[in-house]
């Protein structure tokens, strides 16, 4: 095979599929190596079986990394209002942090094949953290650098949202009208206003209405297992079909890359990698661009450490691994008096952005968000209704689930997390994938400023569904004593310094002059946002440089 670029990865988020498109639709050849497989939402899908709610999506471990974590840290009782609970199944066990689960998918098409569809641009103040708040790092660019590749992305996958945000200046409106609010996203709304916080529209990458050959949504509020219909915009939908219609990329599924060779001259020799039925492949691209996601991406170049790179490929500054950053979230959930339906709808389709700039809690940097939570918390069916929204036994349970189903209310939050040293990923020294590669092992602690913040968070979620007239909270989950992060940044982060980075603003390795890293560990700071379209943005941004680096002989 031969390619002038090679990207590693259109699994584990949207990076890769966005920069193979932004190459390919600028007449650039580009293969694409993804170690998950290929699926068929059709076949695939299992919303059309009774037990639909029972069932992942992707489902099955040819979709999963396998990773490990090291030790949780202690919970102190100090902050014992943070932790998890619910009034069937009682407080979340132990005195340690539960390691539960890294959300992602391996496959064509990553995380956004089980994503809800939030389509956020970063608040513009997030970018610099350092030089306004003192914490985190700043971004080597600023956000009017980005807009109009966020303008792309939102085109490209169709985009329905509001037609104004004070916050993140817009140059052209979006594609798509806004989706109606719901009749419980409603409710939410009204408990807002009471509050004197507002509630608008969420951008969201799911259809309001037909665009470019896919149809709108059907309302099932079921994104997070899948979209038979491909009215939501998952990268295999949008970035990957259109860049294979080109004619100039070729995806390459169950391909697990198993070396990329530092080589002389400060560049990448060759990947390598083995295919689904065993055979070994080589490829010497003039360059390469990784899209594994935030803990893959680390894993992979910490196992590519020689004599050229002894600490591990672009780790020169031992930033590598380093700055992780996970999802902080908090959700309450609690019964409403009227019948709401609220099972029903686009999840997440009212947020208040109030407390979303970085200043905008008072002594604790870092914004957050708030939202409609009641497909996030999985409670859009009956079997979880049963489980843990009923309570009693035989004929009393059954008239508990009569009189509960479809009113439940969830109000859920998602915020910034702060890097510290306790909070990283490097290699598992004992444990090793079927071809002899060390596992990416996921360090994690969560420090006060985020305890802070999460105490903020559970108690706004809290204030919001008391202003709705709900009943006393029946379960509230938090990351505090559970690590179950969706969305993970920062272990190989931008930045103008060598010394504290590992790439450069274009995504560019600050000596590799041929490596690029096109995903969420480029982040230097989290924001309280839904990370997608950026990553998006930013990778279709380094597209375009490396096209015109080709172009210009520099690779």
């Amino acid at each position: 095979m031969r390619a002038n670029v090679v990207i590693v990865g259109a699994g584990a988020g949207a990076g890769g599929a966005a920069c193979a498109w932004a190459l390919a639709s600028r007449g650039v050849r580009v293969p694409v190596l993804e170690s998950g497989p290929w699926y068929d939402p059709g076949l695939e899908n299992r919303l059309h079986l009774p037990d639909w709610e029972q069932h992942a999506f992707p489902d099955g471990t040819e979709y999963r990394h396998a990773y490990t974590f090291a030790q949780m840290q202690a919970l102190n009782p100090q902050w014992a209002q943070l932790r998890s609970w619910n009034h069937n199944l009682c407080q979340s066990a132990g005195d340690t942090r539960r390691a539960l689960k890294y959300q992602h998918v391996r496959g064509v098409g990553g995380s956004t094949l089980h994503f809800v569809g939030e389509a956020h641009r970063l608040h513009p103040v997030a970018m610099r953290m350092a030089s306004r708040f003192g914490v985190g790092a700043d971004w080597p660019i600023a956000y009017g650098e980005l807009e109009r590749f966020y303008v792309e992305a939102e085109y490209l996958i169709g985009v329905a949202g509001p037609g104004h945000d004070c916050h993140r200046p817009r140059s052209r409106a979006y594609p798509l009208p806004p989706h109606a609010h719901s009749y419980a996203s409603q409710r939410i709304g009204g408990a807002c206003a009471r509050l004197g916080m507002s509630w608008s529209p969420n951008p969201l990458a799911i259809l309001s209405e037909p665009w470019q050959g896919r149809p709108g949504c059907n309302y099932c509020g079921q994104c997070a297992r899948g979209c038979p219909r491909a009215d939501k915009g998952s990268a295999d939908v949008t970035f990957v079909a259109q860049t294979q219609a080109s004619g100039r990329c070729t995806v390459l599924a169950q391909c697990h890359v198993t070396v990329i060779v530092p080589g002389d001259g400060d560049r990448v020799a060759r990947v390598g990698w083995v295919d689904a039925d065993g055979t070994e492949h080589s490829l010497r691209p003039r360059a390469r661009v990784l899209a594994c996601g935030a803990v893959q991406t680390p894993c992979l170049l910490l196992a590519s450490a020689n004599a050229h790179a002894p600490q591990g490929l672009a780790n020169e500054s031992g930033q590598v691994g380093r700055n992780f950053m996970e999802t902080m979230a908090w959700a309450s959930s609690a019964l409403h008096p009227e019948v709401l339906g609220s099972h029903r709808g686009v999840p997440s389709d009212g947020i208040c952005w109030d407390f979303n700039a970085p200043e905008a809690i008072p002594g604790t940097p870092g914004g957050v968000r708030f939202s409609v939570g009641m497909a996030e918390m999985d409670l859009a069916g009956p079997i979880n209704y049963e489980r843990r929204v009923a309570s009693g036994w035989g004929r009393a349970h059954r008239a508990a689930m009569r009189n509960s189903f479809g009113r439940v209310l969830s109000v859920a939050s998602v915020g910034e997390f702060l890097p510290n040293y306790g909070t990283y990923i490097d290699l598992d020294p004992h444990v090793r994938d079927a071809h002899g590669l060390a596992l990416a092992r996921i360090h994690s602690r969560i420090d006060e400023p985020e305890l802070r913040r999460l105490v903020f968070m559970a108690g706004k979620c809290r204030e919001i569904l008391q202003a709705a007239g709900t009943a006393k909270p029946f379960e509230e989950f938090g990351t505090y004593d559970t690590f179950n992060a969706t969305h993970v940044f920062s272990t190989c982060r931008m930045g103008r310094d060598e010394r504290h980075s590992v790439v450069d603003k274009d995504c560019r390795s600050h000596r590799w002059r041929n490596l690029f890293i096109v995903d969420a560990s480029v982040f230097p700071s989290s924001g309280g946002e839904s990370p997608s379209l950026t990553i998006e943005a930013l990778a279709i941004r380094a597209g375009v440089h490396i096209r015109n680096l080709l172009a210009q002989r520099e690779l």
